[in-house]
């Protein structure tokens, strides 16, 4: 959600229970413009809350011109202090799948270890092991990557695409209508597209390539993992992911209002095939 309606944002998620104190409300309208200036993004987001057991933390998420390309995370404690996450890499995200177990700790010099057996004797004791060691500062950024790849969410239109190749804000965005906001169909996952020829776009001509370049909501596998509810009077539509359970999206139709926030443990629900 865009910093410079925090506030305002927040209250249209606070249905799920997750919501910010007054104090750090008033932080992040400070400190946010303070990190768009001081790293020279185009526009700066509160991505959202990491709950960790000693220390929860708070993520940014900076933008340059390409609002898909162009993205940095920060991470802060106290909604004043900001420090830089490094770009989440393949390699990371192998290292973390083995080493990484259990909640988040609250400290980013922590580190991680799980032991690899690779053969066991006869008896069944261990022989040979490999420690596979991570910190939870790599942790914290290949999650944040994985869960804006799986469940980041924009209206269609919200964005587009010029002839410069770059994603940029649709200044004459004005909102979804009532009856294309009941739609899955009607929101887009913010991250490149998993296929480049666009499927969906060929078979339609009246879809337009400038506007309908990246993956719909309807698409995802398995079905049944968003939940479409409106609320406040039937006045905004929410958005809830069930396999990154903490995310949720908002938008008010016939407004370009919108945005997506995250609270949760950092968790995948990877039950959720068996649930649905």
């Amino acid at each position: 959600m865009d910093s410079d309606s925090v506030f305002f944002s927040l209250e249209l998620v606070a249905g799920s229970g997750n919501t910010l104190s007054l104090e750090q409300k008033a932080a992040l309208q400070t400190s946010l413009v303070i990190l768009k200036k001081n790293y020279k993004f185009q526009r700066v987001l509160f991505w959202g809350k990491i709950l960790g057991l000693k220390e929860d933390y708070f993520i940014a998420q900076g933008r340059g011109q390409d609002e898909l390309r162009d993205r940095k995370y920060l991470y802060s404690y106290n909604c004043m202090d900001w420090f830089l996450l490094p770009a989440a890499t393949d390699s990371m995200a192998s290292e973390v799948s083995k080493a990484a177990r259990g909640r988040f700790i609250g400290d980013p010099s922590f580190v991680y270890e799980c032991v690899e057996v690779n053969r066991k004797s006869e008896d069944g004791a261990a022989e040979d092991g490999v420690v596979n060691k991570v910190k939870e500062e790599t942790r914290l950024s290949v999650t944040v990557h994985q869960i804006d790849q799986e469940v980041s969410v924009v209206p269609r239109g919200s964005f587009i695409r010029n002839h410069l190749g770059l994603v940029i804000v649709n200044r004459s965005f004005t909102g979804l209508s009532e009856s294309e906001s009941r739609k899955l169909d009607s929101f887009f996952h913010f991250r490149e597209p998993k296929n480049p020829k666009q499927r969906f776009v060929l078979q339609n001509g009246e879809l337009n390539p400038a506007v309908d370049f990246l993956d719909v909501l309807s698409d995802d596998v398995p079905k049944g993992s968003w939940s479409l509810q409106f609320e406040f009077a039937r006045r905004v539509l929410v958005l809830r992911s069930l396999l990154w359970l903490g995310l949720t999206f908002y938008h008010l139709p016939r407004t370009p209002q919108h945005g997506y926030v995250y609270f949760g443990d950092g968790t995948k629900n990877l039950d959720l095939p068996f649930m649905l």
